[in-house]
């Protein structure tokens, strides 16, 4: 006679993260930086992530409908919002409208979808987007504010393309301090020299070095929930810091300091939020450091020698095409084996 004894469903752990539940944390990252960017130069960073995640949702759609997916598990997984609020934090908070437009359609539809969607896409779906719009705009995309604008000159910028106030776009536009240094240093003015800009603040352009601040609170955030590894963020800023600081230490005169490279531009929000995406990234450890530090590398070169002042997306995008071969020469070692 057999005997049937009960018995409970296996003991597997429910996993703690989701696609969506990572995505949302990121965003919540970011929000410290978004805030101080808002504070300083006004609501119209704000409007440009509306738009660029309006775009980007509806163009997530025509796709995946187009590719016969279901939409709620894929729009409600905020990857493309993600994309959308990276890209935006990129762009100057007056751009027109139809910057987002364009870029989201090369970020959603040929950086994601054309490469097989979700998990598939060979490079930073928000980078590629931001630097077609670069490349083929650079006057548009060099016009950063000076200032806080209103909501309602922002919004007559971003939709009819007028300049806030009456004595045109040059009075409340101009360069980035990266451009500053870059012409000044083309000019034959020396870092003393330069630094008497109003575009400085205390070590970086003023009001950016709070903004970078504030993604890097962000970022540590992530680190200490474990949504994003250190290796990345080490390796890059790692970088950064020693080549910059042995030419600041060489030629004080003709290469700005360690914490200027640091806070300026797009270094931190790289390091933090940008090069560690794990799909056009590396995998293995050494692998991910060997890739973040080659993205710093890459950006403090394009900074000295290239044709833009901050080469961080161009950095990310070459790195992601090199992330198969370094991981193909960084594998761990299997356990058992040599």
């Amino acid at each position: 006679m057999t005997r049937q004894f009960e018995t409970g469903n296996a003991p597997h752990l429910v996993p703690q993260n989701t696609v969506a539940a990572v995505m949302r944390q990121v965003l919540y990252a970011l929000a410290p930086g978004v805030a101080v960017h808002a504070w300083f130069f006004g609501p119209g960073i704000l409007l440009q992530i509306a738009l660029a995640s309006l775009f980007a949702l509806g163009l997530e759609a025509l796709m995946l409908m187009a590719r016969r997916k279901p939409l709620k598990p894929f729009l409600g997984d905020c990857s493309a919002v993600l994309t959308a609020v990276l890209f935006a934090l990129c762009i100057p908070p007056l751009a027109p409208w139809w910057i987002a437009l364009v870029a989201m359609v090369f970020s959603i539809v040929v950086a994601k979808h054309l490469y097989g969607g979700l998990g598939d896409n060979l490079f930073n779906p928000a980078m590629v987007g931001y630097v077609v719009v670069l490349v083929s705009f650079p006057q548009i995309l060099s016009a950063w504010p000076q200032a806080a604008t209103g909501t309602l000159d922002t919004l007559a910028a971003v939709f009819l393309g007028h300049a806030p106030g009456t004595d045109g776009w040059d009075a409340v536009t101009g360069a980035t301090v990266l451009d500053t240094v870059r012409n000044g240093l083309a000019a034959g003015q020396e870092m003393e020299q330069i630094r008497l800009s109003p575009a400085f603040g205390r070590f970086a352009g003023q009001g950016w070095e709070w903004i970078a601040l504030a993604y890097a609170a962000g970022g540590a955030w992530l680190l200490w929930r474990r949504v994003i590894g250190w290796q990345v963020p080490a390796g890059l800023l790692a970088a950064v810091a020693v080549f910059s600081a042995a030419g600041w230490l060489l030629d004080p005169a003709q290469n700005p300091s360690p914490l200027f490279d640091l806070l300026s531009g797009a270094v931190i929000l790289g390091a933090f939020f940008i090069a560690t995406d794990p799909v056009s990234g590396c995998t293995s450890d050494r692998g991910r450091l060997l890739f973040g530090a080659g993205v710093g590398i890459l950006t403090l070169v394009i900074r000295r020698w290239g044709g833009y002042p901050d080469g961080i997306a161009f950095a990310v995008l070459l790195m992601n095409l090199s992330a198969p071969l370094i991981d193909r020469f960084t594998r761990p070692r299997i356990f058992g084996h040599d």
